[in-house]
């Protein structure tokens, strides 16, 4: 009979500084060799699941910059001072080295050795990038396998504590607006004011794409859907995004009375109501411009969705979205401004733009803002 014995498990082991700021989530920081990263870490980019729910938290790879930077690994004399930084599962193992204990002289630090496990072919990995994606692809491609990379590190299994921190961490950096807008709703702990204003925002953007009530369901383009086959997704988050945060931030904004600021609440499910009810009227009011992609539809571009929303504070000022016959007032109202609108050809009267030039910048925002609100109160004074 032949006994087999089990093979021992692979391992990478280096010199690690342990440095303690939080006490479940140490920080470890050590060096690995070009070759190495990939083996045991991961790149988690962001999608969607087949129910919707958003996963990862990457931006998609560059080529152009990753291959810049293998080119520079490749120079003669490359410095790679930034260190990427990784979430490792609780699998690794730290044991402090003899001698190696806490440094008296700050109390929270010690070194030792970090041993992380090498997981099968197929098996999950025990470290995710969080920062340095585009830098741990260069490496793999590099011609020099030894080259050294400082890491930084800290124990994170759960996704969302990754995603926290990849936020924070890319937020003073030109990462992808879009990116950071999607992933804002799924960011549960304190933000910096200038991202938790547009949590909010993100969330609301999110129903509007997925619930099938919606006249935006399945039209929105996200990060994760990026290079996906979701053909249908025609306008951009970030003026959606920018049109619920005008409105809830405003005091003259339609959704700006759904907020109790005292309370610190918002009536996320009235703000949805108002949505549904308003754009599914303009849809109905435009069909001939609605869902095409903005190259053949000022409609759905991010000056024409931001210049229909402060549209959309006017006449939410006037009809109440809770009233029976709400929709069919609204549509009423949007066919004061209908006949004067071009949206896939023609002239914009008094603007003197044609209908494809009209770009996403604040100038055209607010001229064709000013524009559709100046038409809709002289239509309205006539009918008075």
């Amino acid at each position: 009979m032949v006994v087999t014995t089990p093979q021992k498990p692979r391992t990478i082991e280096v010199r690690a500084l342990r440095i303690v700021q939080v006490k479940d989530y140490p920080l470890f920081v050590f060096m690995l060799r070009a070759e190495q990263v990939l083996e045991f870490a991961d790149i988690s980019r962001v999608s969607r699941d087949e129910a919707g729910k958003l996963i990862g938290y990457q931006r998609p790879q560059v080529r152009k910059h990753i291959q810049e930077i293998v080119q520079y690994l490749d120079s003669d004399l490359p410095i790679f001072p930034n260190p990427i930084i990784m979430a490792l599962s609780s699998r690794v193992h730290f044991r402090c080295t003899r001698g190696g204990n806490r440094h008296a002289d700050d109390g929270v630090s010690d070194t030792g050795r970090l041993t992380i496990p090498i997981p099968e072919e197929g098996r999950p990995k025990p470290a995710w990038i969080v920062d340095g994606q585009q830098r741990a692809l260069a490496l793999a491609q590099a011609q020099r396998r030894d080259f050294p990379v400082p890491i930084t590190a800290f124990i994170a299994d759960t996704v969302t504590l990754q995603r926290d921190q990849f936020v924070r961490i890319n937020n003073t950096r030109p990462l992808p607006r879009g990116l950071v807008t999607e992933l804002l709703p799924e960011v549960d702990s304190p933000l910096p004011p200038r991202l938790a204003i547009r949590k909010a925002p993100s969330h609301l953007c999110d129903i509007l794409n997925s619930d099938k009530n919606s006249p935006f369901y399945g039209l929105v383009k996200r990060a994760s859907t990026a290079g996906s086959k979701q053909s249908g997704a025609v306008v951009t988050d970030t003026g959606i995004v920018d049109m619920i945060q005008e409105s809830l931030t405003s005091s003259s904004g339609a959704l700006y009375p759904y907020r109790d600021i005292g309370r610190g609440e918002t009536d996320f499910d009235g703000i949805i109501q108002a949505l549904l009810i308003y754009w599914t009227a303009v849809r109905e009011t435009f069909p001939e411009a609605w869902g095409k992609p903005p190259e053949k539809s000022r409609l759905m571009h991010g000056a024409g969705i931001r210049a229909m929303g402060r549209l959309m504070d006017r006449i939410l000022g006037i009809v109440d979205p809770l009233r029976k016959d709400a929709p069919e007032t609204i549509r009423k109202h949007l066919e004061l401004v209908a006949p004067h609108c071009r949206w896939t050809s023609g002239v914009w009267e008094e603007i003197g733009h044609r209908w494809n030039e009209i770009e996403n910048v604040n100038k055209h925002v607010h001229e064709l803002s000013n524009y559709l609100i100046r038409v809709y109160q002289i239509a309205r004074r006539g009918l008075a």
